[in-house]
C-alpha cells in the first residue's frame, strides 16, 4: 500500500475550513447545514433533508462505508466557528493503482460562493497528490448535474465523457454519470488555479509546504 493510507482520512486546516474525520458527533451540526432540498437532489440519499431520521440513514452509510475501508468521509467545517457546514468523501480507493475519487460533496448554502469550496478542494487535492501519492483524482456527477459540473469544469478537471445508465436511482431509472479526473502531471496548474480563486477572497497564505505538516 501507498505510505499513508492507513490514515486516509487525517485532518486538515485551512484558513476558512477545517476538513477532519466524520463522526457521529457532527451528525446534529450537519443536519441543520444540509436541510435544503436543492443540496441532496443528484445524491444517492435524495431524502436526506427531509428529517432527522432520514437523514441518520446517510450518516450511518458513511459511517460505515469508513468503518469497511471502503471510503473515507469527511467533515467540513467553518474554521471560525466550529460549525459543521458540509462533508465530502475519498471513494472508488484503489491504492494500488494510486487513483481515487473526491465525491459525495455538498456545502450548506450559506457558504456557496464564500471560498469554503474552493479551499476544500485544495486541501483534499493536496493530501491525494502530495501526501497519498495519487496519480489520478477522479471527480462524478449526474450529467444532469450543471452546478456540480460547472464546478469541476473550473477546477479545471478534464471531462472524460458520460457513462450511460451508469447507476440505478433510488426511486426508479438510471443515471448517466459525467466523469472528470485530474492527473498528476496537472496537479500544478490545478493548485495554482485553486490558490487564484482563494486570493480572490482575501486568502493569500498558502505555501507549498502546506502539507508537509498534516498528521498523517
Amino acid at each position: 500500500m501507498v505510505p499513508n493510507w492507513e490514515r486516509l482520512t487525517a485532518r486538515m486546516e485551512g484558513e476558512l475550513v477545517v476538513v477532519e474525520p466524520l463522526v457521529r458527533e457532527h451528525e446534529q451540526g450537519l443536519f441543520g447545514a444540509g436541510h435544503d432540498r436543492e443540496l441532496w437532489t443528484y445524491l444517492p440519499f435524495p431524502d436526506a433533508y427531509e428529517s432527522r431520521e432520514r437523514f441518520h440513514g446517510w450518516m450511518e452509510e458513511a459511517l460505515a462505508a469508513t468503518a469497511a475501508g471502503d471510503e473515507g468521509a469527511w467533515v467540513v467545517t467553518e474554521r471560525a466557528s466550529g460549525r459543521p457546514i458540509g462533508s465530502t468523501r475519498y471513494l472508488a480507493l484503489r491504492p494500488e493503482h494510486r487513483s481515487l475519487e473526491i465525491g459525495w460533496t455538498w456545502l450548506g448554502r450559506p457558504w456557496w460562493r464564500t471560498g469554503a469550496n474552493v479551499e476544500t478542494k485544495l486541501l483534499l487535492f493536496g493530501r491525494a497528490f502530495e501526501q497519498l501519492g495519487c496519480e489520478r483524482v477522479e471527480l462524478k456527477c449526474d450529467a444532469r448535474n450543471a452546478r456540480s459540473r460547472a464546478a469541476m469544469e473550473a477546477l479545471p478537471a478534464q471531462f472524460e465523457g458520460i457513462h450511460r445508465h451508469h447507476r440505478a436511482l433510488p426511486g426508479g431509472g438510471w443515471r448517466d454519470t459525467a466523469w472528470y479526473s485530474v492527473i498528476a502531471p496537472e496537479w500544478p496548474a490545478v493548485r495554482t488555479a485553486l490558490r487564484g480563486r482563494l486570493a480572490k477572497h482575501g486568502i493569500t497564505t498558502y505555501a507549498d509546504s502546506r502539507f508537509s505538516s498534516i498528521e498523517h
